[in-house]
């Protein structure tokens, strides 16, 4: 695996991400395998698999799924730049959920082997690996909440303002636009709406100038119009750290 430099690592440059202190980066730098760069619709891990390694997302965005036997599937979520992708196996135990690459992607590779000792190691880290383990608790209340009370206009306009503002703190966005293949079904997925409702919605959304989301782009014209549609909670992010 080719590898970059932790003191050369471009998620730096990110306001929204804290960066590891230099002592942490240096702990970082030994334990990490390499790198690894994957095409749009690669498996980054099957559910029910073990696994050998996490990562953390250099490039590009995935997306983090259960599917039932019969291949219907519910999106969980996506996952940005700087977001750690494969804890469960690092605590030994099997993937619960399947990660794919949504773009062309860039991850650097961790072993799950001597995971805990890394992080008694680094222990700044560990408490790092609660926190994020927090704000992925508190976004997926969000998404029960959009499942269970939210209308569909409602739902994929606060999925747009989610996915918008986790692009705009991992340096993706270009404004308020983020460029990514995201296909109606994939909508449908995670919203649990079906593809025609979704279809209408997305339509409508765009008629009243409040997300625009076409197959190549979400672009929102006025997030805080968008956020008080959908009651999206728009307190000010911290930023999130990452290994």
């Amino acid at each position: 695996m080719a590898s970059t430099s932790c003191e050369q690592c471009p998620l730096m440059a990110c306001e929204g991400l804290e960066p590891p202190s230099p002592e942490d980066r240096a702990g970082i730098e030994r334990y990490k395998m390499g790198e690894v760069t994957l095409k749009r619709g690669t498996a980054v891990f099957i559910q029910g698999a073990p696994a050998t390694q996490l990562h953390t997302v250099l490039r590009g965005v995935l997306i983090r799924y259960r599917a039932l036997p019969d291949g219907r599937r519910q999106i969980v979520n996506f996952m940005f730049p700087g977001d750690l992708v494969g804890l469960q196996s690092a605590l030994d135990e099997p993937m619960s959920h399947g990660v794919e690459a949504m773009s062309d992607v860039t991850l650097c590779s961790f072993p799950r082997a001597g995971f805990r000792d890394f992080l008694a190691a680094h222990p700044q880290l560990g408490f790092d690996m609660v926190w994020i383990a927090a704000r992925e608790e508190a976004a997926l209340e969000d998404h029960l909440l959009s499942l269970g009370r939210r209308n569909a206009l409602e739902r994929i306009a606060n999925l747009a303002i989610f996915l918008l503002r986790r692009a705009q703190a991992s340096c993706v966005a270009d404004g308020n636009r983020l460029p990514l293949i995201v296909t109606q079904t994939q909508i449908a997925d995670m919203l649990g709406l079906s593809l025609v409702h979704t279809h209408r919605s997305i339509q409508a959304l765009r008629k009243e100038n409040l997300v625009h989301w076409t197959l190549n782009e979400i672009y929102v014209p006025d997030m805080e119009s968008a956020a008080r549609f959908a009651q999206f909670d728009a307190r000010t992010d911290t930023p999130r750290p990452y290994i």
